[in-house]
């Protein structure tokens, strides 16, 4: 008798977890998916507008200064997010994704319709791969997130040295190396989350919670847009 209530009662606390888990995650997702929305709307109102091509690409300064600001609004969420406040939290992200559509606007001019119609399939199925893997694998994914985040510092320099060397090999070589460090960064990061997940204790109306799924939001976001991106620079054909 004893041993079924016991069983009954970690049954049940296995199934709140289950649930709370689950809860965070559509958070997360719907956030992503919110932000993917907005970057697609606002870079195809950019690329629509001649006015707003013009503003942003006519100097480097206005296009580089909108960079930067999207860098510091990344780090603002990121590292400062025990400092904000949920809702600014989530204006800022918002910001963040209508920025990012703005600077993203120039795909749309230079590849065609088609190859970034079939690029974002590719990464949609390529990133809800990665996910399911993060989730569900049973494989200790601790040791990726070192190995990763040395790949990504070493991508980054190499990209840059490319800016002066112009290298047509250099460039498809990142690229490859580019979609296998996200593709890895996306499951790493959702196993991240699902640890989260687990020492959450309930979600709506949650504030910490919901910092939390802002910050994974944006985390996830990124991998995404990044794994487009080097597609593109391998498959994608210019107008």
């Amino acid at each position: 008798m004893m041993e079924n209530i016991r069983d009954g009662v970690i049954l049940s606390a296995q199934s709140t977890r289950t649930e709370v888990v689950n809860a965070f995650f559509r958070k997360v997702y719907h956030w992503m998916a919110a932000g993917l929305i907005l970057t697609a709307v606002m870079a195809h109102v950019t690329a629509s507008s001649g006015a707003m091509l013009q503003l942003v690409f006519g100097s480097p300064f206005v296009l580089f200064g909108l960079i930067g600001l999207e860098l510091l609004l990344v780090i603002a969420i990121s590292s400062g997010i025990n400092r904000l406040s949920a809702g600014l939290a989530s204006v800022l992200f918002v910001i963040y994704s209508l920025l990012n559509g703005i600077t993203l606007s120039g795909v749309l001019l230079v590849y065609s319709g088609q190859s970034v119609f079939n690029a974002f399939l590719t990464t949609a199925g390529m990133f809800g791969a990665m996910s399911v893997y993060g989730l569900y694998s049973k494989r200790d994914l601790t040791a990726w997130g070192s190995f990763l985040t040395m790949g990504l510092i070493g991508l980054v320099i190499a990209m840059c040295v490319n800016l002066f060397m112009r290298s047509t090999m250099v460039e498809f070589v990142t690229s490859i190396f580019g979609v296998v460090i996200f593709m890895g960064l996306t499951a790493w990061d959702t196993r991240k989350l699902l640890q989260i997940g687990g020492e959450l204790d309930g979600v709506e109306g949650n504030d910490g919670a919901h910092k939390l799924a802002i910050v994974g939001a944006l985390e996830l976001y990124l991998d995404f847009i990044n794994i487009f991106l080097f597609l593109l620079r391998l498959f994608g054909k210019r107008r």
